[in-house]
């Protein structure tokens, strides 16, 4: 399969994901759930905002970090945040608000990380045994 979410929509997507992140507690009525509830999603699209301000794509301002490092940083960083309603025992709390919450902004988080393109989860590798030959000299 063939990533096909354009580095350009993931960059401006990236800004909307990380400040909708950063709010949820308070869109979501988290705050009163738990500390895990309240921080974790926080911290997540802190991260998301920092590292899309730094990423080497259309909408970023500084262009230091490479896409790939991003999109493998998306993937874990939504896993972590996928589990954390069993990690930190919260899933049953608020009506499943904190548990659904989680699960959808984590699943995008690696959905994003996994079909963007130059992905290195879908991307091949581009070496062969005759590019390793030339590289031994």
């Amino acid at each position: 399969m063939k990533p096909f979410i354009s580095t350009s929509f993931y960059g401006f997507f990236k800004y909307i994901t990380s400040l909708t992140l950063i709010a949820s507690p308070w869109l979501f009525h988290l705050v009163d759930v738990s500390s895990a509830a309240l921080l974790l999603p926080m911290y997540i699209g802190w991260l998301q905002l920092i590292l899309t301000i730094f990423v080497d794509t259309k909408f970023s301002a500084i262009r230091q970090l490479p896409i790939q490092t991003n999109l493998v940083l998306d993937v874990v960083m939504g896993f972590i945040l996928g589990v954390s309603p069993w990690l930190y025992t919260f899933a049953d709390r608020n009506n499943g608000t904190a548990f659904a919450s989680a699960l959808c902004f984590g699943a995008l988080l690696m959905f994003l990380g996994i079909f963007t393109q130059h992905s290195p989860f879908l991307t091949k590798s581009i070496r062969s045994t005759t590019d390793l030959s030339r590289l031994n000299g």
